[in-house]
C-alpha cells in the first residue's frame, strides 16, 4: 500500500473517488447508514421484549446480519468521507420504540414489523441499484455488490418474517 494508507481497501476506494457522482454516493450512503442503524435499533427493541421467546434466536440471527450491514456502511462513510445524518439520535429512539412496541404485540406483531420494514428497505436498495447502474456500473462495482448482497439479506429477513406468522 502507498504511504499514509492504513488499509489497502480504503486506499483503493480513495483512489477511485475521482469521477464519482459525490452527491449521489453521499445520499445513498447517508440513507443506507441511517436505515441500517434504525434496523439495528428495531431488532434491539424486539430482542429486549422477545429475547427469551421461541422467536428470540431468529431475531438475534437477523440482528447479527444487520450489525454487519451497519459496520460496512460505517466503513464506507469514512472511505467516501460522508457525514452521517443529523437524525441518528431520532433513529436511535424511534427504532427501539418501534421494535419493542411491535414485539409487545407478540411474535406476530414483531414479524409483521420485520416484513414491512425489510420490504421497504429492499425497494429502497433496488432503487439505488438502478441509479448506480444508470450512472456507471463499472465505477460503482464495489458499492453495487454491497447493496445487492444487503438487499438479498433483507429479502431473506422479509421471508423469515412471513414464515413466522407475520400475516
Amino acid at each position: 500500500p502507498s504511504a499514509g494508507c492504513g488499509s489497502l481497501r480504503l486506499c483503493s476506494t480513495r483512489g477511485s473517488l475521482r469521477g464519482i457522482n459525490k452527491a449521489v454516493v453521499d445520499r445513498i450512503l447517508r440513507v443506507d447508514h441511517a436505515g441500517e442503524y434504525g434496523a439495528n435499533r428495531i431488532y434491539a427493541g424486539q430482542l429486549a421484549v422477545l429475547g427469551r421467546s421461541s422467536v428470540g434466536p431468529v431475531i438475534q440471527q437477523m440482528w447479527n446480519q444487520e450489525k454487519d450491514h451497519l459496520k460496512k456502511f460505517s466503513e464506507l462513510m469514512v472511505a467516501y468521507r460522508v457525514r452521517p445524518t443529523v437524525l441518528l439520535p431520532v433513529w436511535n429512539v424511534a427504532g427501539f420504540v418501534l421494535g419493542a412496541g411491535s414485539a409487545l404485540l407478540g411474535k406476530k406483531g414483531a414479524m409483521a414489523c420485520t416484513v414491512a420494514v425489510e420490504e421497504s428497505i429492499s425497494d429502497h436498495y433496488n432503487s439505488q441499484i438502478r441509479t448506480l447502474m444508470e450512472e456507471d456500473p463499472e465505477k460503482y462495482k464495489e458499492l453495487l455488490q454491497t447493496i445487492k448482497k444487503f438487499r438479498d439479506d433483507e429479502l431473506e429477513h422479509h421471508d423469515i418474517g412471513l414464515e413466522h406468522d407475520a400475516e
